[in-house]
């Protein structure tokens, strides 16, 4: 199988062109080349594909096999990978890409013929808790701000993001019976000021991972509503900065961050994960 590995802000995928390749078991080829000790090692896999609505449809499956509705810092890839290799005209600097969450439109900024930043209109919030709402977890009793931006998240505020241990707290975040069935991304929020947000991140089904762009959306909007920041901030994550705007008049939430090519390459898949 043919792939590009991409990461924006350090969430990486293993992305197929599907306008060559057909993945007949992209669940379990998600679990098979995320593995980072023997696969190509990703957050998941995503696959470009053709759409009757859109320039492209992308399909995004998490490192655990489960299929995610939407990925910010994966859509601006997305984008970056049909610009750079020729899928969409190279006069266009807008991009639409059909998603679970709906058909979101992006704007590129290119330098020498390349896609180098991705603007996403993410489209409307919606809060999905009281504000705040208490929870309680392993004992312990916390606050947190529901803010669905085409997939769940819960975003918690901290006194800082650096020491905590999210490889033991977070599968209880993500697991808690207030989220059942579907389970929820988990942001944890420290505000440093009125433009500037640190964020670390729990994704369901792909543990802590360096980026969010939907969660980092959602972490801004919670901001927003709590009156911590003003209606754009800068939020710095493991894996590098991303700008996430509100826009008042239209409701929109607007994402901005690099897009990057790490390398192309191939990989057998067991014939047990055929694919034509």
């Amino acid at each position: 199988m043919e792939f590009t590995k991409m990461q924006g802000t350090g969430n990486d995928y293993v992305y197929v062109d599907c306008f060559k390749e057909t993945v007949r078991d992209p669940a379990k080829t998600a679990i098979y080349v995320s593995d980072r000790h023997f696969g190509v090692g990703s957050d998941g896999l995503i696959l470009i594909c053709p759409s009757r609505t859109a320039d492209c449809r992308m399909e995004m499956y998490n490192a655990d096999g489960s299929q995610g509705i939407m990925c910010g810092n994966g859509v601006r890839c997305v984008g970056k990978y049909v610009y750079d290799h020729g899928l969409v005209d190279k006069d266009k600097r807008t991009i639409t890409v059909e998603t679970l969450a709906g058909i979101k439109t992006l704007e590129l900024e290119t330098e020498d013929g390349r896609a180098v930043s991705v603007t996403v209109d993410m489209g409307e919030a919606a809060l999905t808790s009281r504000l705040p709402e208490d929870i309680t977890v392993d004992g312990e009793q916390y606050r947190f701000v529901g803010i669905n931006v085409g997939n769940p998240h819960a975003i918690y505020y901290v006194d800082q993001v650096d020491s905590l241990d999210l490889e033991r707290i977070g599968p209880a975040f993500e697991n808690h019976a207030r989220f059942a069935p579907d389970r929820v991304n988990t942001e944890f929020i420290h505000v440093v000021d009125r433009k500037h947000l640190d964020m670390r991140v729990w994704e369901r089904g792909s543990g802590e991972t360096w980026a969010c762009g939907t969660g980092a959306t959602a972490s801004v909007m919670a901001s927003i509503l709590m009156g911590y920041t003003e209606d754009e901030a800068e939020v710095a994550l493991r894996g590098g900065k991303l700008v996430i705007r509100y826009d008042r008049e239209s409701g929109h939430l607007f994402m901005t961050g690099p897009a990057v090519e790490v390398f192309r390459g191939s990989i057998d898949i067991p014939e047990e994960i055929y694919y034509d």
